[in-house]
């Protein structure tokens, strides 16, 4: 685990990097995890929405380290 600080504008910001959440638990406050926790919710049922809607959804492939588009058949295409 490792934790970086970076300064975005005026405002320091803390990156936590962890295989393991509960490690977070001591360095992470309370409002923090529950924000965490609903922008991890919020992304996921984004996703789920457009997978029932047939959508493309973009991912990241971090084998290859490119971005490509995921279409509802399937088919994945690289992006350039």
């Amino acid at each position: 685990m490792s934790v970086k600080m970076k300064q975005v504008g005026n405002l320091s910001v803390k990156i936590i990097t962890a295989d393991n959440r509960s490690e977070q638990k001591n360095i992470i406050s309370e409002n923090d995890r529950e924000m965490d926790y609903r922008a991890t919710a919020a992304v996921q049922s984004a996703i789920d929405k457009a997978k029932i809607c047939k959508k493309p959804i973009a991912k990241y492939d971090p084998v290859t380290k490119r971005a490509y588009v995921e279409y509802a058949n399937g088919e994945k295409k690289y992006v350039q």
